[in-house]
C-alpha cells in the first residue's frame, strides 16, 4: 500500500498499522524508527504496558484506549524489527497465539468437558507443561519470567508452587515465618555484615508476600496502595508544616510525628 492510499484513508485497521510501521522502517521511512533494536525500545515497552494499567486502575477507558494502542504499537515494532533479522514477522506472531489458544481450550475448540474456572486452569496448566516440555516441578518453577517486577514474581512462585503441593497451610501459619525472618534481620542487622542483612530482608520480603497471598491480598496492589496512602499522609504532613513556618526538613522530629499521627486521623 501506497502512502498516498493511507492518507486517502478516514479509518484505519491492524493491517494498516502494520503497513505503516513497514514504511517507517523502510530505507526512505524515519532514521529514528529504523535504528531501533529489540533492546533500544524494551523500555518503551515496559513504560506503555504501566501506563496501560494506569488507565485500567483509575476505570479511564480514554486512556485504557489510547494506552492500548501504544502497547500494540509496540508489539508490532519488535515483530517488525524481528523480520528484519530474518526471524519472524507479526504473522507468525499471531498464527502462534491463536494456536496457543486453540491447544490450551480443548473445552471450546474440542470434546473435553470441564465443572468450572478451576477446572480450566488445571486443564491450562497441565497443556502448558506438556507442550513445553517441562520433566520436573522445578522447570515449572523456573518458567515464570525473571523479568517480572519481584513482588509479582514471588506471589506467581507461591501460587504455583501451591498447585505443586507446596506451601504453608494457611496466612497465620505463614504469619509465623513473617516473625522469623523478622527476627533473623534483626540479628543481621546488629552484625553489620551487609551481604547478610541484603539476603534477610530478602526473605522477609519473600514471606511477606506468601502471607498476604494465603489472606487473598495481591502484595504488589497493597503495596501500591500503601504508596498513595504514604503520598496523601506526607502532603497532610506538609501542609501543617508550613501552616507552622516551617519546611518538612525544618520541622522536628517531635512536630512530624505530631503532624504524621493528624494526617493518620484525618
Amino acid at each position: 500500500m501506497s502512502k498516498e492510499s493511507l492518507l486517502q484513508k478516514d479509518n484505519y485497521s491492524f493491517d494498516d498499522l502494520v503497513e505503516i510501521m513497514c514504511l517507517l522502517r523502510a530505507p526512505d521511512g524515519c532514521p529514528w524508527d529504523a535504528e531501533q533494536t529489540h533492546q533500544s525500545i524494551r523500555r518503551d515497552l515496559l513504560e506503555e504496558t504501566y501506563e496501560l494499567i494506569e488507565g485500567i486502575d483509575n476505570d479511564d477507558p480514554e486512556i485504557m484506549r489510547e494506552e492500548l494502542g501504544d502497547v500494540l504499537l509496540q508489539v508490532v515494532f519488535h515483530a517488525n524489527i524481528a523480520k528484519g533479522n530474518g526471524n519472524f514477522g507479526i504473522e507468525e506472531v499471531c498464527d502462534d497465539i491463536c494456536k496457543k489458544l486453540i491447544v490450551r481450550h480443548p473445552h471450546v475448540f474440542g470434546d473435553v468437558k470441564v465443572s468450572g474456572s478451576e477446572n480450566v486452569l488445571a486443564n491450562w496448566d497441565a497443556i502448558k507443561k506438556e507442550t513445553k516440555k517441562q520433566q520436573t516441578d522445578t522447570e515449572v518453577l523456573r518458567s515464570i519470567t525473571k523479568s517480572l517486577p519481584a513482588l509479582m514474581r514471588a506471589d506467581k512462585l507461591g501460587k504455583k508452587a501451591r498447585k505443586l503441593g507446596y506451601d504453608f497451610a494457611n496466612a497465620n501459619d505463614a504469619m509465623i515465618k513473617v516473625f522469623e525472618e523478622a527476627n533473623e534481620v534483626q540479628e543481621a542487622l546488629q552484625g553489620g555484615n551487609f551481604d547478610e542483612i541484603q539476603e534477610e530482608f530478602g526473605d522477609l520480603l519473600l514471606s511477606i508476600v506468601n502471607a498476604a497471598r494465603l489472606a487473598g491480598v495481591d502484595s504488589e496492589q497493597a503495596l501500591y496502595n500503601a504508596n498513595e496512602k504514604f503520598l496523601k499522609r506526607f502532603q497532610r504532613v506538609e501542609e501543617l508544616c508550613i501552616a507552622s513556618g516551617k519546611t518538612v526538613a525544618e520541622a522536628t522530629m517531635e512536630e512530624k510525628e505530631e503532624f504524621w499521627q493528624a494526617a493518620k486521623k484525618k
